[in-house]
């Protein structure tokens, strides 16, 4: 299968997907079944939705000229308890809990429809604001991509489901290689030299990123394995050692802990 992730329309069509499957994932449960502990820690099915919900809001408001004003809000005042933005993210949850499932299912496909139609106003190249600084609308919509896929993953764990891997890993896996700088930055490190990812698609397609620099050379650090693999160690759903990663070269085991799939 052709892999296609260059322009805004593919990879909005890759973020509309991804969203269809988490609906298509939660759609018709009973009530009993959003309330089951899912894959992250401390979290319902239920409160996996409803900070999916929060987060395509502040991605919403981001493309609007809101994105302050949300953050500044009292969801995301921090409390005593508030060390780090996960925290945060996490204080939000318990704050806005008590919708039913329904009404979560209504707001989730509200503000994912939303969230498609602002960005494509916003348009590929505009600088739109994030938690990390400032994103192109096409690279925040790539990671909305990645993290509806991590927190699809957590729901389908707490349903006891098993999902097929699709290409939108593609756009995940790029956005890991193209991010290492910022994985590194984010906890005091210089950036690694020229790294390359060498990975294998879920339908057997080879997938390289950076693997030939400049002058036709190899990089000195490789990270080869399967694209599934590789956005499960970005995603920290793995470690590297659970995966069947192989990293090669004088940065490839930082690459291992530090990579990253969201911002």
């Amino acid at each position: 299968m052709a892999v296609k992730g260059g322009d805004m329309d593919e990879v909005l069509q890759g973020l509309a997907d991804q969203q269809q499957e988490l609906t298509d994932l939660v759609a018709g449960r009973r009530d009993d079944e959003w309330a089951l502990p899912s894959a992250c820690a401390g979290w319902s099915v239920g409160d996996v939705v409803l900070h999916l919900i929060q987060t395509n809001d502040m991605a919403i408001a981001s493309c609007e000229g809101r994105f302050d004003e949300l953050i500044r809000s009292p969801l995301y005042a921090p409390d005593e308890t508030v060390t780090s933005l996960d925290d945060v993210v996490d204080l939000a949850v318990r704050r806005a809990r008590g919708a039913t499932p329904a009404e979560l299912l209504e707001q989730w496909q509200d503000g994912a429809q939303r969230l498609i139609g602002a960005l494509d106003a916003a348009g590929a190249s505009a600088r739109v604001p994030w938690v990390v600084g400032t994103l192109s609308a096409k690279t925040l919509a790539t990671t909305r991509i990645a993290e509806t896929w991590i927190h699809t993953g957590d729901v389908a764990v707490g349903l006891g489901v098993e999902l097929a891997p699709t290409d939108r890993l593609f756009q995940i896996a790029r956005l890991s290689w193209r991010t290492l700088p910022h994985a590194f930055g984010r906890v005091g490190l210089e950036p690694p030299g020229p790294v390359g990812f060498d990975l294998v698609g879920p339908h057997g397609d080879a997938w390289q990123f950076g693997m030939a620099l400049d002058d036709g050379a190899a990089p000195p650090t490789v990270i080869s394995g399967t694209a599934l693999d590789l956005v499960r160690v970005a995603s920290q759903r793995y470690t590297a050692d659970q995966s069947g990663l192989v990293g090669t070269g004088p940065d490839a085991e930082q690459v291992l802990r530090l990579v990253r799939s969201w911002a």
